[in-house]
């Protein structure tokens, strides 16, 4: 009798997490703008902003996902900082430094701001990102937990860049890997 609770407990928790359907495909999952950021054709100064969103599936009921975007002053476009594990495949780098849409939906969750940066202190801010995601020591290494994975990146970048004054959340998961290995 004493079995019953324990395997009740994991039965229910197995039925949870199979019902969990958030989005039924990550490939139809909204990838467009959240509508957060200013619009760099408009918007001349520098800007740097750290987002994060809910993890993909049932990840995004206690983790969520982190990256930084960034415009120069002046450019009519941002680019993002990130890791993502799927692009390792092959042999490949799991960072990603791009041209792309700064507070994209991450695969249908809503990105929120983590911190922003704006003006003539955001362009020295931009330019020491740069400089430590070229350094970071894990760009061909993805693992979700407990790291290295896309919140140690960010946590790196925080680390190398303390005038970020970047805090992550608890939900941040992999952003304590950095504790684990020194």
């Amino acid at each position: 009798m004493d079995f019953l609770k324990p395997l009740l407990v994991v039965v229910l928790l197995g039925g949870i997490l199979a019902s969990y359907s958030g989005h039924s495909d990550w490939r139809s999952a909204s990838r467009e703008s959240a509508g957060l950021a200013p619009d760099p054709t408009v918007t001349s100064e520098a800007v740097l902003l750290v987002y994060g969103a809910d993890a993909w599936g049932w990840r995004g009921w206690f983790a969520i996902h982190t990256w930084i975007a960034v415009k120069r002053k002046d450019e009519n476009f941002f680019t993002v900082y990130d890791v993502v594990g799927w692009r390792g495949t092959g042999g490949r780098g799991v960072m990603g430094i791009n041209r792309d849409i700064p507070d994209r939906h991450w695969y249908g969750a809503r990105p929120r701001l983590l911190k922003q940066h704006r003006g003539a202190g955001a362009e020295s801010l931009i330019d020491a990102v740069d400089a430590a995601a070229h350094l970071y020591p894990w760009q061909k290494t993805y693992h979700a937990f407990p790291g290295p994975n896309s919140n140690t990146f960010i946590a790196w970048i925080a680390q190398q860049v303390p005038e970020l004054e970047l805090e992550l959340p608890f939900s941040a998961i992999g952003s304590g890997y950095l504790d684990q290995i020194e």
